[in-house]
């Protein structure tokens, strides 16, 4: 009987032996520590660990290996060109690595961004924002004659746009281009919306690389900042950008380049 017990307990701690591969292609085994970093890599990406999620990985592992075994046995891998994007391949996940490891150990900080956002927030204190209205034409002439009937009456601006402007987006809605800061439009149409009032129509028409312009200043109103939850997850974008910008700027000043 003690002989029976202990084989039956050789065979138990035998077990995690024969289990440390999912599957055997060819002689050539398939780990389950494979598998289980394949199904990690696509957690980290959304998916959800399962059961059904592993056996499609595992199905996936196996067909990967009879076709890479193919591949090889045919001499396909020692093509120049395929082994120069093998190559490629094996640069860019180490250098996607190293960036996400360079991420991981210098973490873009709260504080960080809290800087950051009240840099922005005082660089941005006292600019305005403008509410706009345009007429588009192809020439300079046309542009005169709609401004002078604008002039002797500019209840006339909305119907004028509808029927003239070559904008399709404000057309339809008067010229109407809504709200927005100076920066958002081409010069020297921004340079015309900053020198006018609210109410105010342009003395001349504008010229852009797009026609002439009729400009109308509706109403002007104070740049409202956002709070910093709204904007916390593009600043954060932004920051480890730089970070990781700075940081090949570093490795590239130190490398020795002839």
């Amino acid at each position: 009987m003690k002989r029976i017990v202990m084989l039956a307990a050789a065979c138990v701690i035998a077990v995690p032996a024969f289990a440390q591969n999912v599957a055997t292609v060819n002689g050539k085994a398939i780990p389950q520590k494979s598998l289980d970093q394949f199904v990690k890599l696509l957690v980290s990406q959304g998916a959800t660990d399962s059961p059904q999620l592993r056996e499609q990985v595992k199905q996936e592992m196996i067909n990967r290996q009879i076709f890479v075994q193919a591949a090889e046995s045919s001499g396909i891998a020692k093509q120049a060109d395929v082994q120069t994007e093998i190559e490629l391949a094996r640069q860019g996940i180490l250098v996607r690595a190293l960036m996400a490891d360079y991420l991981a150990k210098h973490p873009v900080s709260d504080a960080k961004v809290t800087a950051e956002y009240e840099k922005i927030k005082k660089e941005q204190a006292g600019k305005m924002e403008y509410k706009v209205r345009h007429i588009l034409v192809e020439d300079e002439k046309t542009a005169n004659d709609l401004l002078a009937q604008i002039k002797s009456n500019k209840s006339k601006f909305n119907d004028l746009a509808k029927k003239n402007s070559k904008d399709p987006g404000s057309a339809e809605k008067g010229g109407d281009l809504g709200w927005a800061p100076p920066t958002n439009y081409v010069q020297p149409f921004a340079q015309a919306v900053t020198q006018l009032k609210k109410g105010e129509l342009v003395d001349k028409p504008v010229q852009t690389q797009f026609g002439w312009h009729i400009i109308m200043v509706d109403d002007t109103r104070p740049v409202e900042f956002p709070p910093l939850d709204q904007v916390r997850t593009q600043l954060e974008e932004m920051l480890r950008q730089q970070t990781l910008a700075d940081y090949q700027k570093e490795l590239r000043e130190k490398a020795k380049i002839q």
